[in-house]
């Protein structure tokens, strides 16, 4: 069992690619460093993504978004940053990475970023009585 922070994003095949549907990852232990002051920063990420042939395997991207920890990073640079390699791995649908960095100073800061693959449009929301 590997106890190492890893860039590597590891994937295995969707088991429904024919079928648009939504995972939702939610990570309340991001990491990284202040670049200015070199102080940590704390986040909360939200990963939404519609998978076509690949999913993120979880395991890795605990590993991976381990190896920020010890990284200085604007809060914007590091939530694109994060989506690129995300998307490199998998090549989703669609993909929205949201970084609720915690109160510095008095400052919350969050971060969206989106990949919707060219083409690709969502199915029409569904409402139930």
């Amino acid at each position: 069992m590997s106890s190492q922070p890893s860039k590597t994003l590891e994937t295995f095949a969707n088991p429904q690619p024919d079928r648009d549907y939504t995972i939702h990852i939610h990570t309340p232990e991001f990491t990284c460093l202040c670049p200015k002051t070199g102080q940590p920063d704390f986040a909360t990420l939200h990963i939404d993504y519609v998978p076509a042939a690949q999913c993120i395997e979880l395991k890795s991207l605990k590993l991976y978004i381990w190896s920020y920890r010890n990284e200085g990073a604007f809060h914007e640079a590091v939530t694109n940053r994060i989506l690129d390699d995300l998307v490199r791995a998998c090549q989703p649908r669609f993909m929205r990475l949201t970084a609720d960095f915690n109160v510095r100073g008095g400052v919350y800061t969050k971060v969206v970023a989106e990949h919707r693959h060219p083409g690709w449009q969502p199915s029409p929301p569904v409402t139930l009585p």
